[in-house]
């Protein structure tokens, strides 16, 4: 990571629709601390001295406090059992439910074993909890008023280093071992802010403001960065969006499940196709609504939907062990696709032995399932083209061209992996005496028994994404032979790229200082973005940079970018993922009406399929964040750079 995080770097003017700086400053005494320097004091214990006078915050205890915030690492409840008793289950898996279950929106609770895919299947509202340290080994626990530290006080570890970047200074949390980075527009920024002084002055509801929880990573032992791309919003443990590096050559260096997320390899994978918009609208759209019904029934799709795919205990091993080399030579999975998947479709290391039983039942019948929540399949024509050069690797050439864009993960399989280990790096916190900030960092030392078989199983989980992935490939090529009367090969209906993006992963990396370490790059809600001629890339891309599948939300754009070597430098290869939540589900079912989002999507002309009509205001594309703002402030940073647009004219969702 040479020239790591660098002060002096330029960007554009941020695109952006919010509150100006001045409204912000004049609010809460909130500074912007371009041109400032921020010394350590002499005592060098982190506590930095601002060397301007900041404005005095403001009288705030008469007045009636923003509206809380609510966040999304939601909990969901998969059909069948719903048994909420904790039976005989030990103290082990007590604790580890009080860090897991949830409410939904009714109030109803969410049992954690007929959880899915925690992060982006939720249908409720994270418990409200107090944050404290595991087993109360060091960190920082509940304050008393007394303490408890003011937001103004908070602010000054938080720098504005240009129009895209903000640093967060050692000391905003305890035993910060570096400082963290995120990338920002204006109106991101001022959110970050509010969200840290509400969280101060307020209560943060149970879950800690999204920069406390960049610097609680960055306190992790062995942690070498800890920075957050623009779609961040608060998570388990990690903040989704947050990319942190370990140096797995450090004593005691962790691997922590909270940095990979629940829905283990959760990605999302582009088929091309050489038909055209035109095509699709043959007929006045009759072709777009058979095409839109015929995927529906081809894709399983919503919350315990099954596959039709007999899968044998033997199968599902070879399906861990070999992820999509275990489909090679059956219908499911063309020879050249495996080119052009994110580590040729297999992480290495795992070890189906290391997947419960449990986890291996749950995934028997999922492997070609979509899923709910925000996963969906969608039909999008080509809307513009920034890089006709790198388009054309990647078999797009021309706008109005048709796509395919899969977004699903590793299903209930991957979250009783995550659930597994939670469970067993709880029972060993204890005896590793980790110092935490936040008992949802639950991690042990990445070369201890538990670390092991953590990442053996964590890579089988991504294996089983990858299959999954490819299954519903097959289904979509399927149903496009139907309604077009050609053959997929004769569609041209190749895959473009699929890419992680809830993941830990060994790279090499160098540091600002020049050294080249062995890291374990935890991404959470963030993709890989590899610069040119990176020897991981397929020969198709070499030259370009690593294809980066960036999907919108329902009803918005997607994007494809491109790699750059800014990104290997400043964030371990690391760019963003998607749009990023700003309204919780609970909060979208409040103020968004189910028959408002269906007349939206109909005057936009996009067919939309769903199975759970709840969804369609929870993941209404006014949840999220504008992605188009997301990917400009990744384009202006430079850490990945944008080559095309695409938008959607069939939506499949659970």
């Amino acid at each position: 990571m040479g020239g790591v995080f660098s002060s002096s770097s330029q960007s554009n003017t941020a695109r952006s629709t919010g509150k100006g700086k001045g409204e912000l400053a004049d609010q809460y005494g909130v500074v912007d601390f371009v041109d400032i320097v921020v010394p350590t004091n002499e005592q060098g214990n982190g506590e930095h001295i601002v060397q301007k006078q900041e404005k005095q915050l403001k009288e705030t205890q008469n007045q009636k406090g923003p509206a809380k915030r609510k966040y999304d690492d939601d909990p969901v409840r998969e059909e069948g059992t719903h048994d909420n008793k904790m039976g005989k289950k030990n103290k082990q898996e007590k604790l580890i439910r009080e860090h897991l279950e949830g409410v939904d929106g009714e109030g109803e609770p969410v049992n954690v074993d007929d959880m899915d895919d925690m992060e982006v299947e939720g249908d409720g509202e994270p418990k409200q909890q107090k944050q404290q340290p595991l087993h109360g080994h060091g960190g920082a626990g509940p304050s008393s008023s007394e303490n408890k530290p003011k937001a103004s006080d908070l602010i000054k570890y938080v720098e504005k280093i240009n129009e895209n970047m903000i640093k967060i200074h050692k000391g905003l949390v305890p035993n910060m071992r570096t400082d963290g980075y995120c990338f920002v527009n204006q109106p991101l920024y001022d959110t970050l802010i509010e969200e840290l002084i509400e969280s101060t002055e307020h209560g943060s509801g149970g879950m800690l403001p999204s920069l406390k929880q960049v610097a609680n990573v960055a306190s992790l032992p062995g942690v070498v960065g800890s920075v957050a791309m623009p779609d961040i919003h608060c998570g388990y443990g990690f903040a989704i969006g947050n990319v942190a590096a370990v140096d797995m050559d450090e004593p005691g260096a962790v691997v922590s499940p909270g940095g990979v997320g629940f829905d283990i390899n959760c990605g999302v994978r582009l088929i091309r196709t050489n038909l055209t918009y035109d095509d699709l609208m043959k007929g006045k759209g009759k072709k777009q609504v058979q095409l839109a019904d015929t995927l529906y029934n081809e894709v399983p799709v919503g919350v315990g939907s099954a596959s039709g795919f007999k899968c044998t205990k033997e199968k599902m091993d070879e399906i861990l062990l070999t992820g999509m080399n275990a489909l090679q030579g059956t219908q499911f999975v063309w020879d050249e696709d495996i080119a052009h998947v994110e580590e040729t479709g297999c992480i290495q290391g795992a070890d189906p032995n290391c997947v419960s039983d449990r986890a291996k039942k749950r995934g028997v019948s999922q492997v070609g399932t979509l899923g709910s929540g925000n996963h969906y399949a969608e039909v999008q024509v080509v809307e513009e083209i920034f890089n006709a050069e790198a388009a054309s690797a990647m078999g797009i050439t021309q706008v109005g061209q048709l796509c395919v864009m899969i977004h699903s993960g590793s299903r209930g399989l991957g979250h009783q992996v995550c659930t597994d280990y939670l469970k067993m790096m709880d029972e060993d916190m204890g005896k590793n005496k980790i110092k935490l900030n936040d008992r949802q960092l639950a991690c042990v030392p990445i070369e201890s028994d538990t670390g092991r078989k953590y990442l053996a199983g964590m890579a089988a989980a991504a294996n089983f994404a990858f299959c999954n992935r490819s299954m519903m490939t097959h289904q979509v090529r399927r149903a496009f032979e139907k309604v077009f009367g050609a053959t997929a090969r004769e569609l041209d209906m190749h895959v473009v790229y699929d890419v992680c993006h809830n993941i830990a992963k060994i790279e090499e990396h160098t540091l600002a200082d020049g050294k080249t370490i062995r890291a374990l790059v935890h991404r959470k809600g963030a993709t890989r973005a590899f610069a040119p001629h990176h020897p991981s890339l397929p020969e198709a891309y070499k030259e370009i940079g690593q294809p980066v599948i960036v999907g919108g939300s329902m009803g918005t754009y997607s994007y494809v970018l491109t790699g750059t070597q800014k990104a290997m430098e400043c964030t371990f290869g690391s760019t963003c993922h998607g749009a990023g939540r700003q309204l919780s589900r609970v909060q979208a079912l409040r103020n968004l009406k189910e028959n408002d989002v269906f007349n939206y999507m109909k005057e936009k002309g996009i067919e939309l399929r769903i199975r759970n009509k709840k969804l369609v205001a929870e993941e209404a594309s006014e949840a999220y964040k504008n992605i188009s703002d997301v990917v400009d402030v990744c384009q202006d940073a430079g850490i990945s750079l944008k080559c095309v647009k695409l938008r959607p004219v069939v939506v499949i969702k659970g």
